[in-house]
């Protein structure tokens, strides 16, 4: 799978996976997708039986508008964290039982809502303490990833980008500024 790392913050903390068959990195994908009212309304109405079940929400179009919010809330508080702020207090561990740090672990970046938990997630891989590549995002309508093909993908991507980067000895950020940037080897 060929693969580039696109830097999202100037510092160089935050980067974004582009996979080739991609126009953009999953970062930008994943935010076009949430403001996309279109797409929105039919992945709500796909999953409606998830968002009543654990949302207590049977309006979709109720479910648009939260997103949206959240989207924007969120895509902001990532591009305007300043070089003072920990990207370690918004990606979180994956696995809510982990308590220490692995080599290249997987971890999630919630959104944050008031009325209902947030269902935006994305999904990065930690080079080290605050540096994060953003592998993807999904809305997780359900308790665990597994339960649905599309946060089930999510979980495969973190797992591919994770083994491609073992493969070419990038475990920190310090390799992966010095790779060539185009990871088709």
């Amino acid at each position: 799978m060929k693969m580039e790392f696109e830097r999202l913050t100037d510092d160089g903390r935050l980067w974004a996976v582009k996979y080739d068959a991609e126009k953009s990195n999953v970062f930008d994908e994943v935010f076009s997708r949430w403001a996309d009212v279109d797409w929105l309304k039919k992945f709500f109405s796909s999953n409606v039986c998830d968002l009543e079940k654990y949302f207590r929400i049977t309006d979709v179009d109720i479910a648009i508008y939260d997103t949206i919010i959240d989207a924007e809330q969120m895509e902001s508080l990532i591009l305007d964290i300043n070089e003072d702020e920990s990207l370690d207090e918004l990606f979180r561990p994956l696995e809510n039982l982990r308590s220490s740090e692995m080599v290249l672990g997987k971890e999630k970046a919630k959104g944050r809502r008031n009325k209902h938990s947030s269902w935006l997630r994305l999904y990065a891989l930690r080079l080290q303490a605050n540096y994060d590549i953003i592998t993807g995002g999904a809305i997780k309508l359900t308790p665990t990833m597994q339960e649905r093909e599309h946060t089930l993908a999510e979980l495969s991507n973190l797992n591919k980008v994770r083994n491609k980067l073992i493969s070419l000895g990038i475990f920190d950020y310090d390799a992966l500024k010095s790779c060539d940037n185009e990871t088709d080897k």
